[in-house]
């Protein structure tokens, strides 16, 4: 008996041992991670008050590559632009494009709201709007977001509000050098909380931020592919599912499939049974595609980047970790679209997920949208885009031309059509009998964007 009760007590100590050291090992941790936060913090005081902008752009490049890193536990890139490359690279992109670009970094702190925008050739300018404390803001973030996705009020304008209010604190600061440079394509590298922003719906009192401006969406300059490449005879490969075992159908999804592959003369589309991994992976060995169209159900989910993925056919799913699998950087995709997206809003590691996208799956660009869009939506926006692209290969001016023409009511159903700007769709019996309705509310079309290289 005093051996059994020895024992026990042996091991009730080894627990509590184990225990305490465990904490003191968080707590140490916690305690550094809380000195380097409130480092950072004084550092942007001394960057601010120094006008030392340029190494303010290259703190926060480097800690939001850093973010992207541990949320993928690897080695993602190594910092290189420093942000006199970044103006000089902007304005070779100029150049080759035509457009005049800018990038916009946006992140809350504490007390005050930090911008800081380049442009070609320009040192950095920083703005401080210290009226716009963190827990102001993304409150003010969560009511644009609900007031545009709720089904209750989306024949209101009560998205107006939250949307005129983030303009003023986000954009307007930014809006003499916009002009002054002329500005007509901003890249926007958001901070924690801001990462899901529907930015295309923020709104000035008179226009959508749509309405001037093409917009991307950048993890950080240093994690974008720069690279431009004029596009010649795009390829498409085109699949998707329209019946699914445990989350909703998608039945506007075979006359998607057909839209798009007309529009590039294409016949590579593959539909529910032949959605499969392995077919992918096939036709991927068997032909080069520049453009890579997946109309399923994707979901970006809080946690690990385990819990959020690309639903294939059946039961088969490839993960945000997996994502290695569709190898879309041999050779590289310059367009994965994903026209079936679902993310958690203002959930930071759910949009690190999204956002990293193009980072983690090696694809030039993605055209993702936030929210789960209605299907008939869906297949109005991506039909308006894809016709859109072929005269202006841009791939974020083809998107913002779609959102302008969704936005204007010239995009919905009418008599059992679809009617778009420039022609119209029969629909599908399932389908036809959907009431006329057009698609002017953000909620059909803000939810979408370009993340990664907008060329």
């Amino acid at each position: 008996m005093f051996y059994k009760n020895q024992w026990k007590k042996t091991i009730i100590f080894s627990l509590l041992f184990a225990f305490v050291f465990l904490s003191t090992i968080f707590s140490s941790i916690l305690f550094q991670n809380q000195s380097a936060y409130a480092v950072k913090e004084e550092d942007w005081d001394r960057f601010l008050q120094n006008k030392n902008f340029i190494e303010a752009v290259n703190e926060v490049e480097k800690h939001w590559e850093r973010d992207y890193e541990q949320y993928f536990n690897q080695n993602l890139a190594d910092f290189s632009l420093t942000a006199e490359n970044i103006a000089s690279t902007l304005s070779n992109i100029s150049q080759q494009t035509g457009t005049k670009p800018a990038v916009v970094w946006i992140w809350p702190r504490e007390q005050q709201l930090q911008l800081v925008i380049i442009t070609p050739d320009a040192k950095p300018q920083i703005y401080s709007m210290k009226n716009v404390d963190k827990d102001t803001l993304i409150t003010v973030v969560k009511e644009l977001n609900l007031t545009v996705t709720s089904p209750s009020i989306r024949r209101t304008k009560a998205y107006l509000e939250p949307a005129q209010k983030l303009y003023t604190w986000m954009v307007k600061p930014l809006e003499y050098t916009l002009n002054k440079e002329k500005i007509d394509t901003i890249l926007f590298c958001l901070g924690s909380g801001l990462r899901t922003l529907p930015l295309s719906v923020l709104h000035d009192g008179d226009n959508f931020l749509i309405e001037k401006y093409s917009i991307a969406r950048i993890p950080a300059f240093n994690l974008m592919d720069t690279k431009y490449q004029k596009p010649n005879n795009y390829q498409i490969l085109a699949m998707g599912a329209s019946e699914f075992s445990q989350q909703e159908s998608l039945p506007a999804v075979p006359l998607e499939l057909d839209e798009i592959t007309q529009e590039f003369g294409s016949n590579q589309k593959f539909l529910n049974q032949e959605f499969t991994l392995k077919n992918f992976q096939n036709q991927r060995q068997n032909q080069t595609f520049d453009i890579i169209h997946l109309a399923t159900h994707a979901e970006f989910n809080t946690g690990t980047p385990d819990n959020s993925y690309i639903q294939f056919w059946g039961n088969e799913r490839v993960s945000l970790d997996q994502i290695d699998k569709l190898k879309l950087n041999q050779p590289q995709v310059k367009l994965l679209v994903l026209s079936a997206c679902r993310t958690a809003l203002g959930d930071e590691e759910a949009e690190l997920g999204f956002a990293g996208l193009t980072v983690k799956s090696g694809v030039k660009s993605v055209l993702a949208s936030l929210w789960n869009v209605s299907d008939i939506g869906t297949l109005g926006l991506m039909t308006e885009f894809y016709q859109h692209f072929q005269n202006l290969p841009l791939k974020a001016k083809a998107l913002q031309t779609a959102q302008i023409a969704m936005l204007k009511g010239q995009v919905g159903i009418k008599s059992g059509k679809l009617q778009g700007s420039q022609n119209s769709l029969q629909l599908p019996p399932e389908l036809a009998e959907l009431r006329d309705e057009n698609f002017s509310h953000p909620y059909y079309w803000s939810a979408f964007t370009i993340i990664g290289n907008p060329w």
